[in-house]
């Protein structure tokens, strides 16, 4: 019998329309004075307006922040910070992608823990909590409402790296499909990407328990079966739901049993070169997965079975392997590349991508069912290339 611990948001709210209830939520937490974080994108197709409206109307003030970007640099995140500071907000919204929903949980701590974001980088460093945060994702994949881990762009080392603490998770997490529904097909696809990688990842990591290999396995399911739907079909909305409801369940998973090496690899293609997140998992996730299946070839070929592969009749390492063309297969039909000359990722940044991704991505490599070299990250790029 293993024994394990789970962390997850106090208070999880997830259907259509849940998002009338944020002023309800504000004030379940005293809430008079709230900062809510986005980005341009949000405000302009009038979700951020939807939201104010929603709080105003509960009698609530607000303040907001709308100039978040993709892939948030750390050095950004001070200035956000003394906004939320100079405010005086007692509950910080995020309202948002992934990137949004970051910056508003390290807002949230910067207002009650003194220094600079950089200070928190790494593992537990948080001295103690935030305000109230209340999270509303408006895509389906980062699964950031309902972990403890927010990640930053690091310019100058042309890196990824995260502040991780208990105190980031969600006072609530709010996951209105409808939000999702004015997201664009590349958004939808990148973003999905992600969301499964989190669920293949966790499912497979050396951290995995019964508890969170559970919910791996749904939401590989879930995406698998939707992913397509909502991207080629935008306004199905239940196509939507299930879409959220997986990206949530890949969220919790990973944010127990945590993600590998895709990831890991992942972070100086956004670092560098500025690829999207669920777009540079996808670009790395054939290549680390034909290194990983070895060590866990059970656990691959349940994927198989989740995506809908006939598993029947054929070996363990057969069966194993057809999840990984699956996941290819999934990529390619709604148009996620998968190969690092696709993006126009230069063959001589290998050395230096692999050095980075070895020196500062640990936390992650550690996790993966394989252990990884510099030498073996350099040969899964170059495969990748």
């Amino acid at each position: 019998m293993s024994t394990f611990t789970f962390n997850t948001p106090a208070n999880v709210i997830v259907g259509v329309d849940t998002s009338k209830q944020l002023g309800e939520q504000v004030k379940r937490y005293g809430g008079k004075r709230v900062f809510v974080i986005t980005d341009p994108g949000i405000a302009k197709v009038g979700i951020l307006a939807k939201v104010i409206d929603i709080l105003k109307k509960d009698g609530i003030e607000v303040g907001h922040y709308d100039q978040v970007i993709p892939e948030p640099p750390i050095d950004r995140m001070d200035e956000i910070g003394d906004l939320a500071r100079e405010g005086n907000y007692d509950v910080v919204v995020g309202l948002g992608g992934g990137s949004s929903i970051d910056v508003a949980k390290v807002a949230a701590i910067l207002m009650t823990n003194e220094g600079s974001a950089n200070d928190y980088i790494g593992i537990g460093k948080v001295k103690k909590p935030g305000v109230p945060t209340i999270m509303l994702p408006t895509t389906s994949g980062t699964g950031s409402e309902v972990t403890g881990v927010a990640i930053f762009s690091f310019l100058e080392e042309q890196t990824k790296k995260g502040v991780v603490s208990p105190y980031l998770y969600a006072s609530t997490a709010i996951v209105d499909p409808g939000l999702t529904l004015s997201a664009p097909p590349s958004i939808t696809a990148n973003t999905g990407m992600d969301a499964f990688v989190h669920a293949a990842e966790s499912l497979i990591s050396r951290q995995a328990n019964i508890y969170t290999q559970g919910l791996s396995l749904m939401a590989i399911e879930l995406i698998s079966n939707n992913l397509r739907t909502a991207v080629t079909r935008g306004d199905d909305v239940r196509a939507r739901y299930n879409m959220s409801l997986g990206s949530l369940l890949a969220g919790v998973a990973f944010a127990n049993a945590s993600c590998g090496a895709v990831h890991a690899m992942a972070y100086p293609l956004g670092g560098e070169f500025n690829i999207p997140h669920g777009m540079a998992n996808t670009l790395m996730l054939r290549y680390v997965m034909e290194y990983n299946v070895v060590a866990a070839m059970d656990r691959f070929v349940l994927i198989a079975e989740k995506m809908g592969e006939v598993t029947q009749g054929l070996s363990k390492r057969e069966a194993a392997h057809k999840a990984i063309d699956a996941m290819v297969d999934l990529a390619a039909d709604i148009g996620v590349p998968t190969r690092l000359r696709d993006v126009d990722i230069p063959k001589e940044a290998i050395p230096r991508m692999a050095k980075s991704c070895y020196e500062q991505q640990q936390r992650l490599l550690s996790i993966n069912p394989r252990i990884l070299s510099e030498k073996e990250l350099a040969e899964i790029y170059t495969n990748a290339w």
